[in-house]
């Protein structure tokens, strides 16, 4: 690199074409680069360190990368240049990116990190941002390869893939569906709907191949949109290779997300996601644990990019400046009390809040603003992201940190980035979209009901988001942009103060007034305390909030009353309640207009659609009219301006965005609208109108609609109850015009009510009847053009009293006051009220007594039973004596004495006050217990008095009715309630009595009350007409010194007369319904709820398809407002469906809402039509019902006028025959065959069970089966229904078949039932009379079998493909001897599945051909699933568990079949033949079972091996058979060959399950999969599925006749079954008539076979004829293996066929000879004589080139059996002699050309695995060397099914030799091959190769003689290995080699002669002449220098002259 940096890297293997996928980092530090960097790439062989071994270089200059730091520099093909700059040809492909110094990585937290941990963080980002992936995992090294430790031969491998889900798929209105390609097999998912589809499936493709070719294999996942055309259905690819997948941790790619791609269009970005599991399995590898990841992981770093694709990073800028509302704490609940009752209130607000903002793993969050309920963070949030981003939504959530360190969540709400961003797809054309952007704007949260945070609260997990939130939380400020070239340096941090002071613009409000009128209130659940609404919008209206102004926004309390059938209502009448809010908001105008303004444009496209989804073919003369309807309103909605956001000073740029978005699409939409045409089919209509639906759909939402929703609640107890949620948009009014209103502003519309807390049922807790207004106040004066009725607004005040001594008076109240609200703990002194702005008093307070509240419980009772309890007390010892509460009632609660109880007006007693004796009570009535403190009541009662018992009591009953001339309950209430009755009331109906404050009031005085009360009421008026509603004033209208949310003045509007009204309800039938958990069946009853009056229908017993055909008609039903406006929005009809249970409460079914047709004027009434309703539990479908309601407006009185009542039947109305359906008399014959496989009931089995057929309210019982497990067959079979069904198909009942068990003392339980519902399969028109053909299928052409006799006439009989003839010409025959053995039932196997390679000669034989089904019999079109005789339906039994989605259980089956036709209307008339003839005894019959076990393939692996050890294992009945020890060890595809035989008794034992069993030494084994087969179909099929028919009649050989009856006799048994005329044959046999057509033999045999096995040929013309009448032909079926574990997933296939015979047709024919081809014992001799001209790879001592040549041989796949020959030591020229014999005994399978080899693939091996392989014979020369590896030298690999022939000399022995024949330019230059199982002797020489730089090099020849035996031919002729005994056949003796042919340390002297000596003897010689020279010169030299000085001094010369001298006489001197 530019910084002197240098990395390597290395790759294994020698492939031409390599993928490094290698990640190299270098860590800058704080050198950046610049505009002259580059990279140096230099590739390199490994291992050779030369220049030579240089596979080239490139420099790549960093210049973009270095000017734009986030972008990816990716290079494809880029060439290799050598050192003289040339291309090399190789190229390589690379892509880098660049994180300057400095900057954070993405992913990493907030804290402070070291530098090192900084650098990481880049090079990570770094890495992602190329390939997508992390390549730095925890404990995993990127440099590690695991393929390093895979050996490169074939091993087995399994890829599996799992489609999870799909996110942000591009497209508008897709059904996409996801094709898994592994290698060439192709996968593809269930088709689904939209862009965010959830799959979850999973594919897996077995391999054997070795590693490289494996990991060379790519998965490509495409995703499909199923809806568009070839061309463009693409929606996104994704593309890697297995090996990638092998490489990553663990083998796997767990829940990762794919980037997809368009292939063609890769700058189009990224197309969506895709959540997949991968993983590649070799042998032993564990399959990984696919564990769901957490929702909070890093979803970016689990996303998989493409390299070749762009990447677009982008940054979230969140701004979070405030927040509003946000719940307060405990503190401010104190408040609240401590205000009410002028305590000294404590200001403070204890609340800690912060933000935290989650988005795709990654979360921050702001700092916490201590002790603030309006805080300001200004604050700003970064978040990494790419676009488009896998998640949708960014979460924020408001927490609260309190003193104890524990955070309560306060709210939640999210920003979906779909609907605040465009990808473009909306558009058709170039329209690119825009970045996500929001606001400034304020989100809404939502969370649990509870105002005050830290008590306890159930519904807490609301606030969490976790499910929707019921209530109001408070709002937040905030604001997202978008940046793509800015990377924050931080992840929080300030907003600017110039930021802030510009949000200040987006904070002004305007005031808005809500106004909500209730008009009706029902299907309350029972409830005896008073009732009361409140609606809010924010905390205004919430009167349990304090920090807004009070206002109306509660109703009166109302006491709910009984309907007199299930439900409540509240009783309001002319008057209705009604509430105002005003509030404080931005200016949402531009958003509400807009939102109105498209859910118009979208809501009547939709109602358009469903009107022409209705149409069901293009002749429908009504197609026209509704497409002009569409086409014009539609043109009329897109042409229509959206709001101009000129002027709008706080538009945002969302704003400008989604208006151009919206208006391109609006105009696009237009343009294709009036393109179309009305002649286009309705299909391809409803596709284009989809297609508009679903992209205005997709603009619609608004996000910065900031106002938040409207709630409306049901309070009791001062408790939130039930709940209703209004869109504010909805109810928004606008100038702008109607269509810029809310679609519910000013109407009257339902509204149901629910719990908020979810409790899993489908509870309704009320139904409301409203009409909402919401608008500017300013705007307020079209308020009153939308409200029907006089306003009347009243203060109100309760004067209480006590009576003290028989006085009443005020004193004495105690706590209560003596003015005070409806509650009485209130004080509301009249005087005290201050009038509101604009108002004024009119007239003064007046009594005016609520008697709405004063209706009791009695309500609409047409009987009560009154009780009191008598109760007597006594000290132990004492005598009874009346308790202190003498009479109480049934809980102990003190009531008024039975004396004192008066008979209300309009009721009378039936009897007298009894005593109750019938229960557990002595004969007076008394029962007796013991007084438990403190209290003093027993607790448990007991009939016999004890000496201890202190207390008794008994009950007093009396049952009172009302009159029966009484007023009816309309009429009675309206009395009591003096509905419309102007007269003042009088003095002694003003006051209200009871007898202890906080009972029942009444009106009439008692003489034990000791309370009274009655209500004052003042009426407020406006003071003048103002622009401004009046009602919008009312605001602070309360008393001065109280603060009581309730006392606020009423408004009620005050209707004119009613309407009258007449709703019928025409039920007719309802199907499919769900029963009630652990029920078979139910007694249905259906209750219908419209407003304050419900009915119910009579009871059904034991169906699930009930018909009542009954009207239900409420009368009287009294209706307030215009009725035009009841026309448009009439009151819905709640249909509810319910389990009649005798003991419990009865079980509810499902619900239904119908809107009923409304008819103002009787005399253009038009019959409602019946239709289907769908009917639902739990959000789920159960059921459907059939039905029509019409709404009638009848005259003043509600008299019915000339409108007559329907017809009235055994007690209840009958649907009038106008709407009823047109009956018509059909007959219902029934084929009732049996029943099969019945589970036990109750524990008990079942013995006798009958069936029972219901249809239309007619049923028919069969006869009891007397004994089930002997004969399961009906004694009679065929029954007869006659039944009136409509006319119309859609309309008609469901047939209802349930199995009644016959048990002892007449008990009858239905133990399982099933219900056919679609009836059109089983039409038919009856036959002519004297033709009695048997049951036609459901799906059969006309004249099918004269077809197929023409076609099959025409035809020869051989049928041979001239592809099949040409690849048999070409394959080589096999040995002469075994042509006998060539043809067996495998070679008609093979050559059936088209492996011509190992069916031989067959095709050639002429013999019969097998029809290969690649499916179950069953699964043949063709065959009609076996069941054309009898069907076969699943009998149910209830639900296992609650849950809907759990499947009925099933218990049985029934088969039949019914065939439905119509009967003349005569009874004079003959009746049409019968359909159900020449029918089968029923009686049970022995049949002979055959089972052909072929093979299986595709098995999943169950051992570690990555094999698997199967077996088979039969099963019919109690028979099992297959021996676990038979097993095919270490085979994924075994191939069995096995035949079952076992007898069995039809119908008892008619399933036959096969099943596959892994092998193991430790028992149990493993199931691999099984499959059924129902034998009984096969037997009673009328396609004669028992035995197939062959080709021809044979009568020897290996395809003789097998079947029990001759084909003649098949033949007229056909004939009989179809009514047919018999066959008629000649008297050769050579002709026959049939079907009034005469036939030759020599139509369908052109050409005789020369086999001879074929019969007379009068049974081949009928095995001719029979084979054109569509019966099952002799077949291999392919089955597929299924387990219970896994149930629906493919386990592998089974091929395999059954026979069945049964004993009354006789013996059968012989069984076919299926057993697996046995391998021959063969034995391969090979002699290798000489090799000439072998590589010489030494050098010696003396230069000269030599080898050491020995010879390895041996057969291929039997490496370990390898042999050598001796060495040939110092081979100076190539050549070797050895004179060596290898023998190589193997199997052989002739008809496959495979040699079979059994071996253990390790040593520890229990089993041999099984190979077959082509037989090769392989010779490798080599070098010998003692203190290195040998030097390989040559190979030769001989194929000897196909050897070249060999060269008889030396010089002719070429490459040529050994070129393929398809790579052979012509035929004449071919070498001539041929087959050594031919020649069997073959001598000669062959050419020896190496590989050099891709081409193969002559290396050396070998002579060698090549002989193929048999077993005995090898047992006659023995010979030796190499030399040994014994040593004949031929003998070879020992080769004459040179006398240097030795091995040189065995002999050194010898080595010597003959490596000096010989070669060098001159040189020698003379060598040693000059040694010896050159030594006596250096002896010479040496020894010079001494000898010259010895001659020079000569000391022993001088020695010798001194010893001569003398001495002198006397020289010693004496004297």
């Amino acid at each position: 690199m530019s910084h002197d940096t240098e990395k390597q890297w290395n790759l294994d293997g020698q492939a031409e074409n390599s993928d490094l996928i290698e990640t190299l980092v270098w860590f800058l530090v704080d050198r950046p680069l610049d505009s002259a960097s580059f990279v140096d790439i230099q590739l390199r062989e490994w291992g050779h360190l030369a220049t030579k071994r240089d596979l080239g270089s490139a420099t790549v200059f960093l210049t973009s990368l270095a000017a734009k730091p986030s972008s990816v520099l990716t290079l494809k093909d880029l060439p290799l240049l050598d050192s003289g700059h040339q291309p090399t040809g190789c190229t390589i492909n690379l892509s880098a990116s660049y994180t300057p110094p400095g900057l954070k990585a993405i992913g990493e937290s907030g804290k402070q990190k070291a530098s090192g941990e900084e650098a990481h963080g880049e090079v990570t980002t770094a890495i992602r941002s190329i390939t997508g992936k992390d390549h730095q995992r925890e404990g995993i090294s990127s440099r590690i390869n695991p393929r390093r430790e895979l050996a490169d031969k074939k091993q087995d491998f399994q890829v599996r893939v799992r489609i999870i889900e799909g996110r942000q798929l591009q497209g508008n209105n897709i059904k996409p569906v996801v094709k898994v390609f592994i290698g060439d097999h192709v996968y593809r998912t269930r088709i689904k709907m939209g862009n965010n589809p959830y799959f979850n499936e999973i594919f897996f493709r077995n391999f054997h191949e070795t590693p490289t070719q494996v990991f060379d294999e790519t998965i490509n996942i495409q995703v499909l949109n199923s809806r568009a055309v070839r061309a463009d259905s693409i929606i996104g690819v994704f593309k890697l290779e297995v090996g990638h997948v092998y490489d990553s941790p663990g083998h796997a790619l767990s829940w990762k997300w794919l980037s997809l791609y368009h292939p063609t269009h890769l700058n189009a970005g990224l197309r969506g996601y895709l959540k997949v599991s991968l993983c590649v399995l070799g042998a032993g590898d564990q399959a990984p644990e696919l564990d769901k990841p957490m929702e909070s992981e890093d979803v970016e770093s689990s996303l998989l990019k493409p390299a070749a694709m762009p990447v677009c990073m982008a940054t979230f800028q969140l701004r979070i400046y405030r927040a509003e509302d946000i719940p307060q704490m405990e503190d401010s609940f104190l408040h609240y009390f401590r205000s009410m009752f002028h305590m000294h209130v404590d200001k403070r607000i204890c609340v800690d809040p912060s933000v935290e903002v989650s988005f795709a793993g990654k979360t921050h969050c702001t700092r916490v603003m201590p002790r603030n309920a309006n805080p300001e963070w200004n604050q700003v949030l970064f978040f990494p992201a790419q676009l488009p981003s896998v998640y949708d939504k960014i979460k924020l959530t408001i927490l609260n940190r309190d003193r104890a360190r524990k955070t309560d969540i306060l709210g939640t709400t999210y920003i979906s980035l779909s609907e605040v961003s465009s990808t473009g797809a909306e558009i058709e054309g170039d329209f690119s979209g825009f970045l996500p952007c929001f606001g400034p704007s304020f989100l809404t949260l939502y969370g649990s009901p509870k105002e005050f945070t830290s008590l306890h609260d159930p519904n807490e997990k609301l606030n969490s988001g976790s499910e929707e939130g019921v209530a109001y939380r408070g709002r937040i400020l905030v604001e997202l942009n978008t940046s793509m070239d800015r990377t924050p340096e931080q992840e929080i941090e300030e907003i600017p103060a110039e930021a802030i002071a510009r949000v200040e613009r987006y904070l002004s409000r305007r005031k808005y007034g809500l106004c909500a009128i209730f008009y009706s209130a029902t299907m309350l659940p029972a409830i005896k305390e008073l009732i009361q609404f409140e609606v809010s919008i924010g905390n205004y209206g919430n009167k349990f909030d304090v920090t807004c102004k009070p206002c109306s926004s509660t109703t009166q309390y109302s006491q709910a009353v009984f309907d007199g059938n299930h439900y409540h209502y509240l009783p309001w009448y002319d008057t209705k309640p009604m509430v105002a809010i005003t509030s404080f908001w931005e200016d949402a105008s531009y958003y509400m207009d807009t939102l109105n303004i498209m859910h118009s444009t979208r809501d009547r496209l939709k109602l358009n659609l469903d009107a022409l989804r209705s149409v069901r073919n293009a002749e429908d003369p009504s197609l026209g009219n509704i497409w002009k309807k569409l086409l014009e309103e539609l043109l009329e909605d897109c042409k229509r301006l959206l709001p101009s956001l000129e002027g709008r000073m706080t538009a945002t740029v969302l704003d400008q965005q989604l208006r151009d978005l919206r208006g391109r699409l609006l105009h696009q939409v237009a343009r294709s609208a009036e393109r179309l045409s009305t002649g286009t089919n309705p299909k391809t209509l409803i596709l284009k109108v989809e297609d508009w639906l679903q992209r205005i759909n997709s603009v619609t939402p608004e996000a910065q609609a900031s106002m938040p929703d409207v709630a409306i609640w049901m309070l009791c107890k001062e408790k939130r109850v039930a709940y209703a949620r209004v869109k504010a948009h909805t109810i928004m009014f606008s100038k702008a015009g109607p269509c810029a209103c809310g679609k519910l502003c000013g109407k009257t519309h339902t509204l149901f009510l629910k719990s908020p807390q979810s409790d899993g049922k489908d509870t309704i807790h009320g139904q409301l009847r409203m009409r909402m207004w919401l608008s500017l106040v300013s705007d307020s004066q079209e308020f009153m053009r939308h409200f029907e009725g006089k306003i009347g607004v009243y203060a109100e005040s309760y004067e209480n009293q006590v009576k003290i001594f028989g006085k009443w008076g005020s004193k004495g109240l105690m706590q209560h006051p003596s003015s005070s609200d409806i509650t009485g703990k209130i004080g509301v002194p009249r005087d005290k009220f201050q009038l509101p702005k604009g108002w004024h008093w009119d007239g003064d307070w007046t009594v005016e007594p609520q008697r709405r509240l004063l209706l009791d419980t009695e309500t609409n009772y047409s009987e009560v039973l009154e009780e009191v309890y008598e109760n007597e007390s006594r000290q132990p010892g004492e005598e009874w004596a009346p308790a202190p509460s003498p009479n109480t009632d049934a809980g102990g609660a003190a009531v008024s004495p039975r004396e004192g109880i008066v008979c209300p007006k309009g009721w009378h007693f039936e009897e007298s006050w009894r005593v109750e004796v019938n229960r557990a009570v002595d004969e007076a009535g008394w029962e007796y217990g013991v007084g438990i403190p403190p209290t003093g009541t027993p607790q448990a009662w007991n009939a016999a008095e004890k000496t201890y018992h202190t207390h008794r009591r008994r009950r007093w009953l009396r049952r009172r009715c009302r009159d029966l001339n009484a007023q009816s309950q309309e009429q009675e209430i309206a009395s009591f309630l003096r509905l419309h009755s102007a007269g003042k009331p009088a003095e002694e109906d003003a006051w209200e009595y009871a007898s202890f404050f906080g009972w029942k009031f009444h009106l009439q005085p008692r003489a034990h009350d000791t309370y009274r009360r009655r209500c004052w009421r003042r009426k407020l008026v406006p003071v003048q007409p103002t622009r401004v509603a009046p009602i919008f004033l009312l605001e602070g209208s309360l008393s001065e010194l109280l603060a009581w949310r309730g006392s606020h003045p009423a408004a009620e509007p005050q209707q004119e007369e009613p309407n009258y009204y007449q709703l019928r309800c025409y039920i007719y039938q309802a199907r499919d319904l769900t029963p009630s958990a652990g029920k078979s069946s139910s007694d249905p009853y259906a209750h219908v709820s419209f407003l304050h009056m419900s009915q119910r229908t009579q009871t059904l017993a034991a169906t699930l398809s009930p018909s009542w055909d009954q009207t239900l008609i409420f009368d009287h039903v009294l209706i307030y407002g215009d009725p035009q406006a009841t026309l448009q929005d009439p009151p819905l009809v709640v249909l509810e469906l319910f389990d009649r249970d005798i003991i419990d409460k009865d079980d509810f079914l499902g619900r239904s809402m119908c809107s009923p047709l409304v008819c103002l004027d009787l005399g253009s009434r038009h019959l409602p039509h019946l239709q289907w309703y769908p009917i639902t539990r739990q959000q789920k479908e159960a059921g459907e019902l059939l039905a029509a309601f019409e709404l009638l407006l009848n005259p003043k009185d509600g008299a019915p006028g000339h409108l007559p009542a329907p017809s009235w039947k055994n007690g209840v109305y009958v649907i009038p025959s106008g709407i009823r359906p047109t009956l018509r008399l059909m007959a219902i014959e029934i084929l009732a065959w049996g029943l099969r496989g019945l589970q036990s009931y109750n524990l008990l089995s079942i013995m006798s069970p009958s069936l029972v057929v219901e249809c239309a309210g007619e049923a028919i019982q069969t006869a009891p089966i007397r004994d089930l497990r002997e004969n399961p067959n009906f004694p009679i079979n065929v029954f007869l229904m006659r039944v009136h069904l409509p006319m119309e198909e859609d309309l008609m009942p469901p047939i209802e078949l349930k199995v009644v068990d016959n048990r002892e003392f007449g008990h009858k339980p239905v133990v399982g039932q099933a219900s056919v519902r679609s009836l059109r399969q089983y039409m038919c028109e009856p036959s002519a009379e004297g033709h009695h053909p048997s049951l036609p299928p459901p799906v059969a052409s006309k004249g099918k079998i004269a077809k197929m006799l023409g076609r099959m006439a025409a035809e020869s009989w051989l049928r041979t493909t001239p592809r099949a003839e040409k690849a048999h010409a070409a394959f080589p025959s096999v040995l002469p001897q075994e042509k006998e053995e060539c043809v067996d039932w495998w070679s008609k196997f093979y050559a059936a599945t088209g492996d011509l390679a190992k069916s031989g000669d067959y095709l050639q034989t002429g013999l019969d051909s097998l029809k290969v089904y690649h499916c179950e019999l069953e699964a043949v079109p063709e065959f009609q699933g076996l069941q054309d005789f009898c069907q076969t339906f699943r009998l149910y039994r209830g639900r296992g568990r609650e849950a809907a989605s759990e499947d009925p259980l099933v218990v049985g089956e029934f088969k039949g079949l019914f065939q439905i036709y119509p009967l003349p209307e005569d009874p004079s008339s003959p009746p049409p033949p019968r359909q159900f003839q020449e029918l089968p005894k029923s009686q049970p019959q022995k049949c002979l079972v055959r089972v052909y076990i072929i093979r299986a393939f595709n098995l999943p692996p169950k051992d570690r091996n990555g094999l698997c050890d199967p077996y088979v294992r039969v099963t019919l009945g109690k028979k099992k058979l297959g021996d676990r020890d038979q097993y095919l060890p270490n085979t994924l595809e075994p191939v069995f060959g096995r035949i079952f035989e076992l007898q069995c008794t039809l119908p008892r034992e008619k399933d036959l399950q096969i099943s596959l069993f892994d092998y193991d030494l430790v028992l149990p084994d493993q199931k691999i999969g099984d499959t059924s087969i129902d034998l009984e179909n096969r037997v009673l099929s009328r396609f004669r599925a028992n035995c197939g028919l062959p080709q021809s009649y044979c009568i020897s050989g290996p395809c003789q006749w097998r079947d029990q009856l001759l084909p003649t006799q098949l033949l007229e048994n056909f004939a009989k079954m179809k009514s047919l005329a018999l066959p008629e044959f000649s008297a050769d046999g050579g002709k026959a008539t049939f079907m009034g057509r005469a036939f030759l033999l020599a139509q369908f045999e052109s050409k005789v076979p020369a086999h001879g096995h074929l019969g007379p040929p009068r049974e081949r013309l009928a095995l001719h004829l029979l084979r054109t009448c569509g019966l099952v032909p002799e077949h291999l079926e392919t089955r597929t293996l299924h387990h219970s574990i896994q149930p629906g997933i493919d386990q592998g296939k089974l091929q395999m066929w059954v026979d069945i015979f049964p004993e009354s047709f006789g013996p059968p024919g012989p069984a076919f000879d299926i057993t697996p081809r046995k391998p021959k014992r063969h034995e391969l001799r090979c002699i290798v004589w000489n090799t000439r001209d072998v590589d010489l790879q030494d050098t010696s001592i003396t230069g000269q080139r030599m080898s050491d040549i020995y010879v390895k041989g041996w057969l291929d796949g039997l490496e370990e059996e390898r042999q050598r020959t001796d060495v040939h030591y110092r081979s100076l020229g190539g050549e070797g002699n050895f004179n060596w014999r290898f023998i190589f005994p193997f199997e052989f399978l002739p008809m496959e050309q495979v040699c079979v080899l059994p071996r253990k693939e390790y040593l520890w091996s229990l089993d041999e695995t099984v190979l077959k392989v082509p037989p090769k014979l392989i010779l490798q020369v080599w070098d010998n060397d003692k203190f290195s590896a040998d030097d390989f030298l040559g190979v030769l690999e001989i194929k000897l099914l196909s050897m070249p022939c060999p060269a008889r000399r030396p010089r002719d022995c070429t490459l040529k030799m050994l070129q393929d024949e398809s790579n052979s330019p012509a035929r004449a230059r071919r070498p001539r091959r041929t087959s050594l199982f031919k020649q069997r002797l073959a001598r000669g020489w062959w050419p020896c190769v190496v590989q050099e730089e891709g081409r193969q090099r002559l290396s050396g020849k070998i002579e060698m003689t090549l002989e193929m035996l048999t077993a005995k031919e090898a047992e006659e002729r023995p010979a030796g290995k190499g030399r040994e005994e014994p040593n004949m056949n031929p003998t070879l003796q020992p080769p004459v080699r040179p006398e240097a042919s030795f091995l040189w340390f065995a002999a050194p002297v010898k080595s010597l002669r003959y490596v000096l000596w010989q070669p060098h003897k001159c040189k020698v010689i003379l060598g040693a002449t000059l040694l010896l020279l050159l030594l006596l010169l250096a002896t010479f030299i040496y020894a010079s220098p001494r000898y010259l000085a010895m001659k020079l001094i000569n000391p022993f010369r001088s020695l010798h002259s001194f010893g001569s001298l003398k001495p002198l006489a006397g020289s010693g001197g004496s004297p």
